[in-house]
């Protein structure tokens, strides 16, 4: 029998692996012994459904904002939940040091430069390049104020209270109402450690134009074009003489020799957020590019001839930056679940909002059938699907140290049902069409094995990556399928813990990064930083026993087992 079982599980696989990428985002087909007809057939295709399971929420307070792959700017008004501000404290840092800006430099102008993520759709008429924001979310023509401020707060490298020279983090206060940030020591406010204020928009939307750069002039002119960014040009005289004071005039000066020196004196810019109306857009910027930078162009006197030469000294964001959150939610309270019980409804919210905890096999079985309900439910999945010895031990197998099965997984998942009453506001049916579900191992923070040997990946197009243990939302159903067949082989092959499952909101899958919690005083110690880098949330119907047959999240175990 161990011979059929392990020569069925390598077709089984094949075929399992072949069909998802077929149709990886539908329903998960049972596979039976068609071919045969079922008279003929030796094997028996069940869905089991018998284990219980709890999903629960977990507030989310106090995330690591700080070493993320991209910062959210602006106001996002998620209809179900409320408003989340982002705003973006960030270091600057000279591309070159000891400068020398000739004789009589003279800024012309000083240019911000952060590209948006964004993808080409098409040309234009002359034949350039058109483009779509990736990561726009909210009212796309909605304004919000924008301002641009000298920070004089030090985002320190290492922790000063660390033995072990562990890296400064700091920490999410999003329920507080300001633009702070907590440390193991102290709450940081950013409003209070304002220089001066540099740039003022109080009408800012977000815009998919090209960026169009010409240098030289007349006949020489040259212009070239690049993705959308937000950029700005200060030209003011007070600007000009902002950063001629800044910059220009420290020539010779040791702030200019390194970074350490540069980032001890001028210590950031703060970009801050804030809301002018009930709507408002949010973008997700890529300040990890190169061409995010702050550019000064100037003129010096030319060493050969009368001629005034033209000349720049670039910025780059690549020190610590910071990401403070403001949640101000107006439609629902987001608090911590009954992780016996579960909820009836699972909270999914982005930006420092809330996770669902799944914790499989939770709870007691009638395992024997003798009436009593009081098996585990994890020792009746394992008694169910080992072989076991004459007095009742499971097998092993002395080859591969793995234990005997007598049914096989064909495939395992969970199946997850948004609620239908969620407010998606001005009917938009789309609202929630590109949303994804990030599935991990919390006790180890990392992705689930079902996700680490998933082919399908995608780099460039996250919403198309992992759609084999991550599935797109079904359009039709409004639902999610999480696949954990590998995680349930691991435990009865290789008794691997049986691990609760976290599950976040994200819209890149790809982002595998953790965010650490601060003083966390449960099992939840991380979450995937890709629930951080975006403002949207969803809700879910959850485990409880109040929830509907029908829309109950539910472990589903396709198994095949030899006929008796």
């Amino acid at each position: 029998m161990k011979k059929i079982i392990n020569a069925l599980k390598f077709s089984i696989a094949f075929l399992l692996i072949t069909s998802s990428f077929i149709a990886c985002d539908k329903d998960f087909n049972v596979i039976e012994s068609d071919v045969l007809g079922s008279e003929n057939s030796n094997f028996l295709t069940i869905i089991d459904s018998l284990y219980p399971i709890s999903a629960y929420n977990k507030k989310l307070d106090s995330l690591q904002l700080n070493n993320l792959s991209s910062n959210l700017l602006g106001v996002f008004n998620d209809p179900a939940f409320g408003l989340t501000t982002a705003s973006i404290v960030s270091q600057v840092t000279p591309t070159t040091f000891n400068p020398d800006f000739g004789t009589d430099p003279v800024i012309d102008s000083i240019v911000l430069n952060i590209p948006y993520f964004s993808t080409i759709t098409g040309t234009d008429n002359d034949g350039n390049a058109t483009y779509r924001l990736d990561s726009l979310y909210g009212n796309p023509v909605a304004p919000i104020k924008l301002r641009i401020y000298q920070n004089n707060y030090f985002l320190r490298d290492f922790d000063p209270n660390s033995t072990v020279n562990s890296t400064q983090n700091y920490y999410s206060n999003a329920d507080n109402g300001s633009n702070s940030v907590i440390t193991d020591a102290n709450i940081v406010n950013f409003d209070d450690h304002i220089v001066a204020t540099i740039y003022e928009d109080d009408m800012f939307i977000p815009s998919n134009a090209v960026i169009k750069t010409t240098t030289g002039e007349g006949d020489d002119a040259i212009t070239t074009r690049s993705a959308p960014a937000y950029r700005i040009a200060l030209q003011e005289p007070e600007d000009k003489l902002f950063w001629t004071n800044t910059i220009i005039s420290k020539q010779d000066d040791p702030v200019l020799s390194n970074a350490n020196n540069f980032k001890n004196y001028f210590r950031g810019l703060y970009l801050k957020a804030e809301s002018v109306s009930p709507d408002g857009s949010m973008v997700l910027l890529n300040l990890a590019s190169s061409g995010a930078n702050v550019t000064i162009h100037y003129s010096k006197d030319s060493t050969v001839d009368d001629e005034r030469t033209q000349s720049t000294y670039v910025l780059s964001f690549n020190g610590n930056r910071v990401n403070p959150i403001i949640n101000d939610y107006s439609k629902v309270t987001l608090q911590n679940g009954n992780k016996s019980l579960g909820d009836e409804r699972l909270y999914l919210k982005g930006a420092s909002g809330s996770m669902a905890i799944v914790n499989l096999f939770n709870g007691l079985v009638d395992c024997d059938n003798d009436g009593n309900v009081d098996d585990l439910a994890i020792d009746c999945f394992k008694k169910n699907f080992r072989q076991t010895d004459d007095v009742g031990e499971f097998i092993v197998d002395n080859t591969t140290g793995n234990y005997v099965l007598k049914k096989l997984i064909n495939e395992a998942h969970l199946v997850i049902h948004e609620d239908e009453t969620i407010d998606i506001g001005l009917n938009d049916s789309d609202f929630h069409k590109y949303d994804r579900i990030y599935a991990y191992d919390v006790k180890n923070n990392i992705p689930t094995i079902d996700y680490q040997i998933d082919p399908s990946e995608n780099s460039n197009i996250p919403f198309s990556s992992k759609v084999i243990s991550l599935s797109q939302r079904d359009t039709i159903k409004g639902s999610y399928k999480i696949r954990l067949t590998e995680h349930l082989n691991n435990i009865l092959l290789k008794d691997s813990t049986n691990t609760k499952i976290g599950i976040v909101l994200s819209t890149n899958v790809n982002y595998t990064a953790n965010a650490e919690i601060l003083q966390s005083n449960d099992n939840v110690t991380a979450i995937p930083a890709a629930a951080i880098i975006t403002p949207r949330g969803t809700i879910l119907h959850g485990s409880n026993e109040n929830v509907s047959e029908a829309k109950r999240l539910k472990l589903k175990v396709f198994l095949t087992e030899i006929k008796e």
